[in-house]
């Protein structure tokens, strides 16, 4: 019987088949589940800021950014015996939620993530086979750890897998 992991925001969580891990309220922050299909073993991680550089290192928590938070979480899958090279992600969120003046970097936030997200996984050398990004609403995300699925939950919206 799977147990329902919660990962809240500026946080992550790891663990293997037949758990599913969710996070919820996914705005503009970017939900980043990372899996390994030989282990079954998989994360997921809340981003809520793009980016550490601004912020004073002794001060941080390393899991509020995508600079930082995927790093240690690809540590952690490593240690717990995730291959080098079989890691997959798939990204969900990164949404504009209000309407700000143009070109206001709080506005572009979700956006940000979404750029910042996809850079650390490319500079990690994980590929993003699957998205569900940007736009304007809120969103769930469940992974499966069983089956690698990511399942997205919105309001007024069916419930989409990938």
């Amino acid at each position: 019987m799977s147990q329902l992991i919660v990962v809240g925001i500026s946080d992550y969580k790891f663990a293997k088949e037949p758990e599913v891990i969710v996070t919820y309220a996914l705005g503009s922050c970017v939900g980043v589940c990372l899996y390994d299909k030989v282990t079954k073993i998989g994360g997921l991680s809340h981003v809520m800021l793009p980016d550490s550089t601004s912020f004073s290192a002794k001060d941080i928590n390393r899991k509020k950014f995508a600079d930082t938070a995927l790093v240690d979480l690809v540590q952690d899958l490593k240690r717990a015996g995730v291959g080098n090279n079989r890691m997959v992600a798939k990204i969900a969120g990164g949404a504009q939620m209000f309407e700000v003046q143009p070109g206001s970097k709080l506005g572009a936030i979700g956006e940000r993530n979404i750029i910042c997200v996809k850079q650390a996984l490319s500079q990690l050398r994980i590929p993003i086979i699957a998205e569900d990004t940007g736009l304007n609403f809120g969103r769930t995300q469940y992974f499966d750890l069983a089956t690698g699925t990511m399942k997205i939950q919105s309001l007024n919206r069916r419930i989409e897998e990938f």
